[in-house]
């Protein structure tokens, strides 16, 4: 079927841009639902993870009395640590889940393909981390090696619904690619026209170089 499609580079001459439009967004439609149906076995395997690992008890220090610390951070008692679990999608998309007796720390790691997106997805992650306290169970302080990580423990697994917790986790993993996709958007056409501006500018002032003056 998609065999009998002609492609427009087939053509022998030029189109305009309103015949390649359609062929564009419908490879655009092709790769998005590409992309979707490799996200989703991905989301799945990290609920389903989520899901047995969120098995939270309330547990006192076994070290310091009348202490209720996250065993996955203080490290105490190492019989109380479960294996952690890598979940990766490809080398630049993972998940690493720590669960604990009373805690689990969730540590995730944002595509970036280019110079772009490593700058966006750092002063996205950095201006969520500053304002941890607003999201309760963000932590400060992202884990090496991951962009950003969630500590949740079973205080807020008894104020919270645990389904709720998993959701919010999910649905902030498939919103991050999309919100620093538009970010990076709006970076390159505020960049196109700032480039425009200058070029015009700078024709002007060949034309003119008497009344030319270029703001730098």
């Amino acid at each position: 079927m998609f065999a009998k499609i002609i492609s427009p580079t087939s053509f022998p001459f030029p189109l305009p841009f309103r015949y390649l439009k359609p062929f564009i967004d419908f490879k655009c439609l092709i790769f998005a639902n590409f992309q979707s149906a490799t996200l989703k076995p991905y989301l799945l395997a990290v609920k389903r993870t989520l899901q047995a690992a969120m098995c939270l008890e309330n547990f006192s220090s076994q070290k310091v009395e009348r202490h209720n610390k996250p065993e996955i951070e203080v490290k105490e008692s190492p019989e109380l640590l479960l294996n952690p679990v890598i979940i990766s999608r490809n080398e630049k998309e993972r998940v690493l889940i720590e669960p604990s007796i009373n805690s689990i720390r969730v540590s995730i790691a944002i595509k970036q393909a280019d110079e772009i997106e490593k700058l966006l997805c750092h002063k996205f992650t950095g201006f969520m981390m500053r304002r941890a306290e607003n999201f309760v169970i963000l932590r400060r302080k992202k884990i090496e090696g991951y962009d950003i990580s969630f500590l949740i423990t079973n205080f807020h697994t008894e104020e919270m619904y645990r389904h709720k917790l998993i959701d919010f986790v999910i649905t902030f993993m498939e919103e991050i690619d999309k919100e620093i996709s538009e970010m990076k958007l709006c970076v390159n056409s505020r960049a196109r026209i700032c480039a425009e501006e200058f070029l015009k500018r700078v024709i002007n002032c060949s034309k003119k170089p008497t009344n030319c003056r270029i703001l730098t």
